[in-house]
Formats: structure tokens, sequence, C-alpha cells
């Protein structure tokens, strides 16, 4: 075990230039929007939003990231990673959170959901800054740093609580999005004054220059090409998509299961993603670091799927109480976020590490905002069909995450079942 802790922390103390000014501001995004988000779908139940519409905005939110994550790539390149990001981060959080602050029906977090997908410009572009000058062993170490480092802010998870029982849930919530306005305001300062352009990013800067976004668009069929040509690049989208479309629906709807079904009072929810934080970051600086010591990520992956699996199996068989959830309730719900806890830890960095690992170096931008695209399209019905599904039964959204993890599983063992098979061909 400490040879794994003393691993991540030795690429802590050894991040130089834009990863470490990435990987030490990321607390800020936590602090600013994880407090805001074990109340997000509540607070719109509480301003008269149906389940149904909850789902509903959950996939228009997505397709407005299918549409700029494809432009992503393509004002990366324009604009340089380090401008990109501190542009759109702006306009994909800063502004959101002001509409969702004065929100009172239905338009308003349509409005926002729009805005807010521009945050898949910026995805493109931070992980780029990122990781591209950072060493190809050490990406998935970075992703380690930058996960456990946005798990952090869940220290800070009482203080939502202590609002909610101290003012009531909206007002509570409003407050939230202030101070989620401000401290991204602050973040975006900070990364912009502590980050530079990257080599690459000097590069396409210089090679886009002059040339028109409709002309950088029409390139992007040989960027599909690109992805097309490996199986490793197909293989990494839909693990991703996997991924993307099970967190989705649990970052929507289990607040709404915790609060509706299982009766958990409103107060208490941050308390249980602060305890998945913990989990994860526990398994991240001990368990995971050691499974993933390796250059074959099958069992990795397989590792995290099975988690994740037993971890959704147990929310959704925790049977709905008569009036409040009694200490076996509560002790389920603990052992599911646990499971959950080591499954979303080592699926998110998997996730992100197998896509860019599997990228160009030369083409990273629109490579990533093509593959970005793609499992936005490929994950966006999620939303709307999990919304569906809750307006019938609470349970229901996650009886589908179990369909999707399973089918994770099978997609790693076929995927590396193919691999085995290439090289047997060509050992014979």
């Amino acid at each position: 075990m400490k040879t794994a802790e003393n691993s991540l922390i030795t690429t802590l103390i050894g991040l130089r230039g834009n990863a470490r000014a990435c990987v030490y501001t990321e607390p800020m995004w936590g602090l600013s929007m994880s407090l805001c988000l074990p109340y997000a779908s509540i607070y719109m139940l509480a301003l008269g939003i149906k389940d149904a519409d909850i789902g509903l905005l959950t996939t228009v939110g997505m397709l407005s990231q299918v549409v700029f994550g494809l432009l992503g790539g393509v004002i990366t390149d324009k604009m340089g990673r380090r401008k990109t990001t501190a542009v759109f981060d702006f306009l994909a959080w800063c502004v959101p959170c002001v509409i969702w602050m004065f929100a009172q029906n239905f338009w308003f977090f349509l409005g926002a959901q729009l805005v807010n997908g521009m945050w898949k410009v910026t995805q493109n572009s931070w992980d780029c800054l990122l990781v591209e000058d950072v060493e190809k062993d050490q990406i998935t170490k970075v992703y380690s740093l930058v996960i456990i480092a946005s798990h952090l802010s869940a220290l800070f998870a009482p203080i939502a609580s202590f609002l909610v029982a101290r003012i009531s849930l909206v007002p509570a919530v409003r407050i939230l999005y202030l101070n989620a306005f401000i401290v991204m305001t602050a973040k975006i300062f900070i990364l912009y004054a502590a980050s530079h352009e990257t080599s690459t990013g000097v590069v396409r800067m210089r090679e886009t220059k002059g040339k028109s976004i409709p002309s950088l668009l029409a390139g992007y069929g040989g960027v599909i090409r690109i992805i097309l040509r490996s199986k490793g690049s197909i293989f990494s989208l839909v693990i991703a998509a996997l991924v993307g479309a099970v967190g989705m629906v649990n970052t929507t709807f289990w607040q709404v299961i915790a609060s509706r079904k299982l009766l958990v009072p409103d107060a208490v929810l941050p308390f249980f993603p602060m305890l998945r934080s913990f989990i994860a970051m526990f398994f991240l600086f001990t368990v995971i670091p050691r499974v993933t010591a390796t250059p074959r990520l099958q069992k990795p992956l397989l590792f995290g799927f099975i988690s994740y699996f037993i971890g959704q199996n147990i929310l959704a068989l925790i049977p709905a109480p008569a009036h409040a959830l009694a200490a076996p309730g509560y002790a389920l719900l603990a052992f599911s976020l646990a499971f959950d806890g080591f499954g979303a830890g080592i699926l998110a960095m998997l996730a992100e590490s197998l896509v860019a690992l599997y990228v160009d170096k030369k083409e990273r931008a629109r490579v990533m905002a093509v593959q970005h695209m793609i499992i936005m399209l490929a994950t966006a019905p999620f939303g709307w069909i999990s919304g569906l599904l809750s307006s019938i039964s609470r349970t229901l959204p996650f009886r589908l995450t179990i369909v999707l993890i399973f089918l994770g599983i099978i997609t790693t063992l076929r995927y590396y079942r193919t691999i085995e098979d290439c090289h047997e061909n060509q050992v014979d």
C-alpha cells in the first residue's frame, strides 16, 4: 500500500507547469459546484419541476454539450488551450450559476442547461492543458490526482447541510449558487495566471491562424478516420459512454431516490456524497494505484464495473420506509456508497485515461473533441429515459444503470479477448 501511495505523492510533488496549476486549482471547482449538486434535482422538484422534465433537461444539456463538444477542438486550436479554458469556464459555469440562483420555473433551467453545455469546450481545452506536457506513462497518475483533488471539496459538505437546516432548501441552494459563481470566477483567474500555453497549442494556433471555423470543421472527416482505424479508440469511446451514462443517472437521480423514496432528510443529503468522496479518495491513494499499475487495464476495468454493479444493486434493493429510514437502511446506503466509491473512482480515472492514451498527439484537440461529441451523443438519451423511468418508480433509473454496467463488463471481456486472439494469430 505504501508503494502505491508514495507513487501518487511523488507524482504530486513532481508536478510542474500546467499539470500542477490544473491539479492545484481543481478543488475550487469542487468547492463551488459540488456543494450545489446534492440538491440540484430536489431544488428543481421544490420549484415544481417534474421527474420527467428533470430527465428532459438532462438530455437537453447533453445535446448542448454535443454541439459545443464538436466546436471544442477547433476553438481550442484557434484560441489556444489556456485562453479557451478561461473564457469558456466563465461562460459555462459562472453564467449558469447566476441563472440557477434566480430560477423560478422550467424555462430558467432550460436556458441554464443550454449555456452550461459550453463546458465541453473547456473540458477539451483543459484536458489538453493538463496532459500535453506530461509524459505518457504519467497520464493515469495525473488523472488520479485530478479526481482526488476534485473530491477534496467533500470536506465542505457540512456547509450546505447547515444552510439547508437553517434557512430551508430553496433559499439555501440560491446562496450556494452565489458561492459557486464567486469561487469559480476566482478559480478561472488563478488558473490563467498560473498556467502557460502548451507547445502543441502554440503550433496549432500558428497552423490554424487565418483559417475559418467552417474550414477547420471540414477537416473532421480525417479525424473520424483516425479514430475508426484504432480499435483501442473505439473501445475507449464505448467505455467512456457507458461510464458517462451511469454517472449522469446517479448525479441526476441519486438525491431523488434518497430524498423521495428513502425519505432521507434534506439536511443530511450532502453527507452521503461526502462519504462517497472520502471512500473514493481512500481507494485512489491505496488500492487503485496498485490495481492500475499495469499496462493491461482489463482487470482494473472489471474490478471497477463489478464494484459499481454491486453498489447500484444494493441501492435499488433498499426498501422504502413507512415514515423514516431506519438504521439498517442507512447501513445499506453506506455499503452501496462504499462499492460505488471504488467503482466510480477507478472507472472515472480509467475512462479519462483511455480516451487520452489513444489520441494522436498532433491532433489531440480535434480528436478529443470528436471523441467527446460521440460520447455525449451516446449518453444523451439516458437523461430523458431515466426521467421517464423515475416518474414510474424512483428505483427504475438504477435498474437501468445496472444494465449499463453489465454491458461494460461484457465489452471489456470481449475487447481484451479480441486482443489476445490477434496476438495468438500473429505468433502463429
